[in-house]
C-alpha cells in the first residue's frame, strides 16, 4: 500500500481522526482535511494537513488539485463530513433540511467529483463514504439527516454505477451510533450502550480501500454494532 496517497475528510475529529491513523498506520501517505485547523493539530508528523470547507463546492476542486500537485495524485478518498439534527418530517425547517443536504450529501459529491479525475488518470482508485443506518432503514425522529442519508447512500451505488468502469470502487459504511466524544456529549448512556468505537469502523474502511477488497464495489456495508 506504500506510495498510495488517501484523503480524508472530516479528519478533525472522531470518525475522520481515527480513520486518517488507521490508513496512515497502513502505510498510505494521507492528507488529512478538515475545517478546523486546531482538529487536526494532533495528527502525526507523518500526516499532511489542509484546513479546508469540503461542503463548499468551490473548494474541493482547488484542494485535491493543489494536494495533487504538491503531494501527489489522490488514489484514495475517504469522506467522514457529516451533520446530525434531530426533528420529526412536520417540523423540519428548510434551514435543518439545506444543511443535512449540502452536509451530508453536498460535500460527498463535490469531494467525488474532485478525486475522480485524478483516479482516471491512474487507472482506478477506491472512495468510501459515510452514510448512516436511517439513511437505510426509515427512523423516526430524525427526518431530514435520514434523507440526506438516505440521499448518501443512493449517492453512493450511482458512483459505483458510473465510475466502477474506469477502476474506481466506491463504498460506504453504515454506522448506527459511533462513540465520539460528540455522540457521547449528546446522547443519553442508554443509547450508547451498542455504541460503535471510531476506531473500529476506521478499521473496516481501511479494509474497503486496500487490495484485500477489491472486489468489493457498491457495498453499504453495516457497522451497526451491538
Amino acid at each position: 500500500m506504500n506510495q498510495r496517497i488517501a484523503i480524508v475528510a472530516g479528519a478533525g475529529t472522531g470518525l475522520g481522526h481515527a480513520t486518517a491513523l488507521a490508513l496512515h498506520a497502513a502505510g498510505l501517505t494521507v492528507v488529512a482535511v478538515d475545517r478546523n485547523e486546531a482538529g487536526l493539530s494532533d495528527l502525526p508528523d507523518g500526516i499532511h494537513r489542509r484546513v479546508a470547507d469540503a461542503t463548499d463546492p468551490a473548494a474541493s476542486g482547488p484542494l485535491v488539485d493543489q494536494i495533487a500537485t504538491e503531494i501527489g495524485p489522490p488514489a484514495v478518498l475517504v469522506n467522514t463530513i457529516g451533520a446530525y439534527e434531530l426533528g420529526d418530517a412536520l417540523t423540519v425547517t428548510p434551514g435543518t433540511l439545506r444543511q443535512m443536504m449540502d452536509v451530508n450529501l453536498g460535500a460527498a459529491l463535490w469531494l467525488t467529483q474532485a478525486v475522480a479525475p485524478h483516479m482516471q488518470q491512474q487507472g482506478g482508485g477506491a472512495i468510501v463514504h459515510v452514510t448512516a443506518r436511517p439513511g437505510v432503514e426509515p427512523t423516526a425522529g430524525a427526518a431530514a439527516y435520514g434523507a440526506s442519508k438516505a440521499a448518501l447512500a443512493h449517492l453512493t451505488r450511482t458512483l459505483d454505477v458510473e465510475l466502477r468502469p474506469q477502476g474506481i470502487r466506491v463504498n460506504a459504511v453504515v454506522p448506527q451510533i459511533i462513540a465520539t466524544a460528540k455522540n457521547k456529549a449528546m446522547f443519553p448512556p442508554e443509547m450508547l450502550a451498542g455504541a460503535v468505537e471510531p476506531e473500529a469502523v476506521a478499521d473496516v474502511i481501511a479494509f474497503l480501500v486496500s487490495d484485500a477488497a477489491a472486489p468489493i464495489s457498491g457495498a453499504l456495508v453495516p457497522t451497526y454494532g451491538g
